[in-house]
């Protein structure tokens, strides 16, 4: 799980899947912070996604590069702390270039409940997952 949660804290650019109704959205998100498996996120109460992580607090996002992803799932929380949320504004520039001030935003984090690490370059490939909410790992390297 180490292994994972460090290829996250290197990726920081993700694809975020929410949903609106049942039609599925994907978006480029970027992993403001990091504590442990418990991810945070920024965005505008404006925009469409901030909305549908409302009526649908479901998720599922993946970093990948080269023949390494990590995909997480889970349900967002929207009780970030104000420390958190000032130091999310404060440590990422471009937040600065489009809001002036961290409460002009509205922040949420991903306690991850599952995660899966793909390995593609060894052959048999890796394949990890984690299931966070009950402490379980398998491995499958066939897969």
């Amino acid at each position: 799980m180490k292994r994972c949660l460090q290829f996250l804290g290197e990726h920081k650019d993700v694809a975020l899947a929410t949903s609106e109704g049942n039609i599925p959205k994907l978006r480029i998100f970027q992993i403001m912070k990091q504590e442990g498996n418990v991810l945070y996120f920024a965005t505008s109460e404006k925009k469409a996604v901030w909305h549908e992580l409302r009526q649908n607090p479901n998720v599922e996002l993946i970093a990948y590069e080269g023949n390494i992803s990590v995909r997480c799932s889970g349900m967002v929380n929207f009780n970030v702390e104000e420390e958190t949320k000032r130091w999310i504004y404060e440590h990422n520039g471009v937040l600065s270039r489009l809001y002036s001030s961290y409460d002009e935003m509205v922040y949420f984090c991903l306690p991850i409940a599952e995660m899966d690490y793909y390995d593609l370059q060894p052959t048999p490939p890796v394949f990890l997952h984690f299931d966070l909410m009950v402490g379980e790992v398998s491995e499958d390297d066939n897969s």
